[in-house]
């Protein structure tokens, strides 16, 4: 039997997709004009090629700008092509020929559904790959300065073996204040290694330190060891420091899972950080359905004001919606909430208000 797609289905899809598309690419074109304007001096002064700067920049650029303010123009489009069909009475109509308003949600849900699985699979797997080329470009053209140093780290190298330091020099590979606690197998401490400076050398792999103590602990037992300087050989690296070696945004979504069980055996504090970058790539692209709901449940009402009153309404909302998004991340970021529910949370409020919205919109 052939399955055939309803005419009037075909017809607002068809509007949701084309106004959406058209949005993004007025906005991106907008965007990357001011971005050249503003990046012109760099890319004369460090020679970068033409075809480097459309193909390695821009063009992974795009995925990025559509995955951070995607639900953002397909609110703004919903609320523009479905204001234009109420102010036709195109809405009447159709409510009117006996479609019920839930059935005149099935091609919005279409089109929202459609764009939510795009940025699934673009958010996990297309982007971190595009943003291993796009780095590269920042660093070789844009951004010639790195981060020099890192200050209180605190992390573990194996299981039981827990390191820290006061500030960590990138350039010198070096470490100040250095301490190195191993636990046994109950937990209690058995050796305290320090070190006031601590640096490697590359050329035999070994760590030097400064100032060296060795503390060793059995039952009541205390044994100290000092040295002005002493090799040593550490299951360490200096990459273990640098936090800037490891870019969750070049990471797909199962490298970062992988990377989160590294994060908390280290017993590293950026594991909340990387926590929301993934809890964002999966979540997030439920904003697509809730912006889309949201939008065609204040639009498909017919006012005098017309589209600029529904744009008012809309725009307060979607601020609203990013504001608070931007809140729950600040709060998981300070640990006083669980990333997944900080993801969530904005999700599931804007959810129910769509809900409302919907209910009270009129029939």
């Amino acid at each position: 039997m052939k399955l055939s797609y309803p005419i009037i289905d075909r017809y607002i899809l068809g509007k949701y997709l084309k106004t959406f598309l058209l949005w993004l690419v007025i906005i991106i074109v907008i965007v990357i004009t001011f971005d050249v304007s503003e990046k012109l001096d760099d890319f004369i002064r460090n020679n970068a090629p033409t075809n480097e700067i459309i193909f390695k920049y821009y063009c992974n650029f795009i995925p990025n700008f559509f995955s951070l303010y995607g639900p953002l123009f397909v609110f703004i489009s919903t609320l523009f092509f479905t204001s234009k069909m109420a102010g036709n009475t195109e809405i009447i109509a159709i409510l009117g020929s006996g479609i019920s308003y839930k059935r005149l949600l099935r091609p919005y849900f279409h089109g929202g559904l459609i764009l939510a699985l795009l940025i699934l699979v673009v958010g996990n797997f297309v982007i971190p790959r595009s943003n291993v080329t796009l780095k590269a470009f920042e660093g070789k053209y844009i951004k010639t300065s790195k981060r020099s140093f890192y200050s209180n780290l605190h992390f573990q190298t194996s299981k039981g073996v827990q390191v820290s330091t006061f500030t960590y020099d990138v350039k010198n590979r070096s470490a100040v204040h250095f301490t190195q606690d191993s636990y046994d197998s109950v937990g209690n401490l058995a050796d305290r290694l320090f070190a006031n400076k601590l640096e490697f050398d590359t050329a035999t792999s070994e760590w030097v330190a400064y100032q060296y103590s060795h503390r060793t602990f059995s039952g009541n037992t205390e044994t100290l060891e000092t040295q002005p300087m002493k090799r040593l050989r550490l299951n360490l690296d200096p990459s273990d420091f640098n936090e800037a070696t490891k870019q969750i945004a070049t990471m797909n979504s199962i490298e970062l899972y992988h990377h989160i069980q590294r994060e908390k055996m280290r017993g590293s504090g950026a594991v909340i950080v990387t926590k929301l970058e993934f809890y964002q790539r999966l979540l997030n692209p439920l904003a697509f359905l809730v912006m889309t709901f949201i939008g065609v449940a204040i639009s498909s009402r017919k006012s005098r004001g017309g589209l600029g009153v529904h744009l008012a309404i809309g725009i307060s909302l979607a601020f609203a919606f990013i504001v608070f998004m931007r809140v729950c991340s600040v709060y998981a970021s300070n640990g006083n909430l669980p990333p997944f529910l900080a993801v969530l949370l904005p999700q599931l409020v804007f959810g129910i208000a769509a809900y409302i919205l919907i209910r009270k919109a009129p029939k």
